[in-house]
């Protein structure tokens, strides 16, 4: 079966619905959103219903919701990353839980994803975390770059809900284009991207793409309905069983 994440633990507080349709998830640690008790809560969830538990660090924005590129020094940047990872971590030790992955989380994973030095400022951040832990990446990125040269295992990442440009960038939020909600069409963007190894762009081209994760944004308006709908797809089609 494919991989299907979700970002939780942001406030949305629809975890407990979405979490018997995902396989894994992200979870907020304080850089965007989240606490203590918004993690612990999530985690719990996460191993009530065996889904992999993976951090989603931010540049250090709640008034923003991490959604905007911050200029911030590297010094800061480290120290806000390493700060949101030893708190998640010493939560996950509080539960026993184990740690399957790192997400960023919006303008940061953006970011890295076009800007070769804050990639590896990033990368910088994470080392002594990311030990038998995945990466999760864009394809084609320059983290994926930095990640395979520091011997970083990742997992490539698609999204779900949202649409790309001819680059392989994300349609900015901005744009009335960027949001898939429609569950069918949905549906048909993971297919593409899972059997054929491409993905249609917003201009109307075709473009090659790498994914073994999927992300479905718990804020999406109808993300409950999407997880689900792809949930009974892929458990009605043995065909998704790779």
């Amino acid at each position: 079966m494919i991989d299907i994440n979700c970002d939780v633990g942001e406030g949305i507080a629809n975890e407990h619905l979405l979490m018997p349709y995902i396989t894994s998830c992200n979870i907020a640690c304080g850089g965007h959103f989240g606490d203590k008790n918004s993690m612990d809560t999530t985690i719990f969830l996460a191993l009530k219903n065996n889904v992999l538990i993976g951090a989603h660090p931010s540049f250090p924005d709640t008034e923003n919701f991490g959604r905007k590129w911050m200029t911030i020094s590297d010094e800061e940047l480290q120290k806000s990353i390493k700060i949101q990872l030893d708190i998640f971590q010493e939560r996950m030790k509080i539960q026993k839980a184990k740690l399957h992955h790192i997400k960023p989380h919006g303008a940061l994973y953006n970011a890295i994803a076009v800007d070769e030095h804050l990639a590896t400022v990033f990368v910088k951040s994470i080392k002594k975390y990311i030990d038998n832990v995945y990466l999760f990446v864009p394809y084609k990125s320059e983290i994926e770059k930095v990640a395979l040269n520091n011997d970083i295992k990742i997992k490539y990442e698609a999204f779900a809900d949202r649409n790309y440009n001819d680059n392989l960038t994300l349609v900015n939020r901005t744009d009335k284009n960027s949001i898939i909600t429609d569950k069918e069409q949905v549906f048909k963007h993971v297919s593409k991207m899972v059997f054929e190894g491409k993905v249609n762009t917003v201009s109307g081209d075709e473009k090659p793409i790498k994914a073994d994760t999927f992300c479905v944004h718990s804020d999406t308006e109808n993300a409950l309905e999407i997880v689900q709908y792809l949930y009974q797809k892929m458990n009605k089609n043995t065909l998704f069983d790779v």
